[in-house]
């Protein structure tokens, strides 16, 4: 599941082939009004709970409970479905915490306001500078080539779900049904620093893994095998 400003498209560089070559039946989904699934133009009216209803439509079309892996806003959506869904289970990738977005926007807006206002223009359908795509997601080398790829599908963000993300709708472990779960982060995330990772770690009694020199975007980083290689040994380590 797929982070604020994205869609399906950042599990494709990589992570699809990967873990189709290991042998797993993988589906990435765009959420509505992200990528190429309808609603584009009524985007601020989906919440969290629309982009939950999104997954419980394709998982329930899976023989089987799904390992749900989500980064950024998409472990938020995976904490919102085991609300009233089973997983096999969880992958958090630098997601946001359960605690809500207030703290790490805060933190933002006081050590890096000019990305924070960019973050803002992008949320309302402005453009922001490649070099601020590139503080905000890589701590490792990126071609210019792959950012302004990248950069070109950024798209905009509900403002809806971000409130829901920052205080209106937060997942209720009580209403959990917790599957086995790995939660992981980056030492330079300046989005969802790995403070806030460990702190989602401790919430849910599991040791958080922290992987050093990268940057919010683990998916898409030149380290990238190394985050996907963990989540393969740990899908072996749980019988997955």
């Amino acid at each position: 599941m797929h982070g604020a400003y994205a869609a399906a498209w950042c599990w494709d560089e990589h992570f699809l082939p990967l873990f189709a070559e290991r042998g797993y039946a993988s589906y990435a989904l765009s959420v509505s009004g992200h990528g190429g699934s309808p609603g584009r133009e009524h985007l601020d009216s989906f919440g969290i709970d629309q982009y939950v209803k999104d997954v419980v439509a394709v998982a329930s079309q899976l023989p089987a409970p799904p390992v749900l892996i989500g980064h950024s806003m998409g472990g938020m959506v995976a904490q919102k479905y085991l609300e009233g869904h089973e997983a096999a289970g969880l992958v958090l990738m630098a997601s946001v915490p359960p605690q809500g977005l207030w703290a790490a926007a805060l933190g933002l807006a006081f050590q890096k306001p000019g990305m924070m206002n960019d973050l803002n223009s992008l949320l309302g359908g402005g453009r922001v500078a490649l070099d601020t795509l590139r503080e905000a997601m890589f701590a490792q080398p990126v071609s210019a080539e792959d950012l302004a790829r990248w950069y070109r599908r950024l798209q905009p963000e509900s403002h809806r779900a971000i409130w829901d993300m920052t205080l209106f709708n937060l997942p209720l472990k009580s209403r959990m049904r917790l599957p086995p779960l790995l939660v992981l982060g980056a030492e330079h995330d300046t989005l969802i620093p790995s403070s806030q990772v460990e702190m989602t770690a401790r919430h849910y009694g599991v040791e958080a893994e922290i992987f050093p020199d990268m940057g919010h975007g683990m998916m898409l980083e030149r380290d990238w095998a190394k985050v996907a290689g963990r989540i393969l040994d740990w899908l072996a380590e749980q019988g997955l």
